[in-house]
């Protein structure tokens, strides 16, 4: 094995550093972590001296094959001598620890490193360490490592506050969730996309739809950084309850502060005109999308068959659909977070259903129609002449 290395890497005479990392990589993705540390041996038995990276793969293979007592053996030599694991290194060791419920081994490796104090990137490591608790839910150890960051004079960054916010909206209560938030502005930090979208899933969640508009208020409606997600989370607030015309002005407000509705704007304004069964206002809405070059998606098509289906006038939506491009491919470009209050409507979830099952074939909102409303004519015998 090793003269084969030696040949492919062109390693002659008297080298006395040896660099096999991608050999014991793959070796270790085809999960045969025994002839990596063959390999290793051999290299020693040679007289080479293996480099930084050929420690750290196989450290990283040890530790993923589960061997944890020779994994740490091996970062305990690297962490003493003159190699320096590199922060992607230790982010992949971390996310390996993480993944078996080693959370303690993770505080380990943290001590160890904040003893040391030699290590210029040890503010990224307590980051990577609070993302790692955050992800596995253990939000103590997430408050006790921010803790000691802060402790050892280190700034908390914007990504690492955002996290703080993201986390305790996917694992913690609201109330938690909204003192992170507050903490996040005490530190004068904005909070990012990723924070408003998970604190918005978590109000939605809850049905707690006053609560979301009032945390997109403070936010801030006139962040167009973030496009039209504050104000589409907005429409979807007051959609949700259908407070039909709350929705309406804070929809004229978002024309008058300058924003463009975009297809998800469109779609939350169509589904609650559908579930209404208000006709015109959808009309309206397919009208305005028209005038602004907005292409409809499998949602909107869905808001108007079900509209007429519900309202028993199959035999309109033919007009209903004059207008529209019914030969084009389906596509579904709608925010997902739409789902999580509405659902999916009937011919949304059936069209869905039948592409899947003949995905080779090729598909158009006129035959999802044709197919939908032939089963609707089965099932409550409606007559339909399309």
């Amino acid at each position: 094995m090793i003269r084969q290395w030696k040949r492919g890497q062109g390693v002659f005479g008297k080298e006395t550093c040896a660099d096999c990392a991608s050999l014991i990589q793959t070796l270790c993705k085809h999960r045969r972590p025994h002839l990596a540390e063959e390999l290793l041996l051999e290299l020693k038995c040679e007289g080479f001296l293996p480099d930084n990276r050929t420690l750290s793969a196989m450290m990283l293979c040890y530790a993923d094959s589960g061997l944890l007592p020779q994994a740490q053996a091996i970062w305990e030599e690297m962490l003493y001598s003159s190699f320096v694991p590199s922060v992607q290194v230790i982010s992949d060791l971390i996310d390996i620890y993480a993944k078996s419920g080693l959370f303690d081994e993770v505080i380990k490796i943290l001590d160890q490193l904040s003893s040391l104090r030699t290590f210029d990137f040890l503010p990224q490591v307590y980051s990577l360490a609070i993302s790692c608790f955050g992800k596995g839910g253990q939000l103590e150890l997430m408050e006790d490592t921010l803790k000691k960051m802060v402790s050892k004079g280190f700034w908390v960054d914007s990504a690492t506050g955002n996290a703080f916010v993201v986390y305790y909206s996917l694992h913690g209560s609201l109330a938690e969730m909204e003192a992170a938030y507050d903490r996040l502005k005490r530190s004068r930090l904005l909070i990012e996309r990723e924070g408003i979208r998970a604190m918005s899933f978590a109000y939605i969640k809850e049905r707690k739809f006053y609560r979301l508009s009032e945390f997109l208020r403070d936010v801030g409606l006139g962040r167009k950084n973030l496009g039209n997600l504050i104000w589409n989370l907005l429409l979807l607030s007051y959609s949700a309850n259908f407070k039909m015309k709350t929705l309406q002005r804070e929809f004229l407000k978002m024309l008058e502060a300058g924003f463009h509705p975009d297809l998800t704007t469109f779609n939350i304004r169509a589904l609650a005109f559908s579930r209404m069964s208000l006709l015109w206002d959808l009309h309206l809405g397919l009208e305005h999308m028209k005038h602004d070059k907005v292409a409809p998606d499998l949602v909107t098509y869905g808001c108007i068959v079900d509209a007429y289906l519900d309202r028993r006038l199959a035999r309109n939506l033919e007009f209903a659909l004059s207008k529209m491009h019914v030969d084009n491919s389906p596509v579904l470009s709608t925010d997902p977070f739409v789902f999580e209050v509405f659902g999916k409507g009937d011919f949304h979830s059936s069209s869905e259903a039948f592409m899947e099952f003949k995905r080779q074939r090729k598909w158009t909102y006129r035959e999802l129609i044709k197919i939908y409303l032939r089963k609707q004519h089965r099932s409550k015998h409606i007559f339909w002449n399309y």
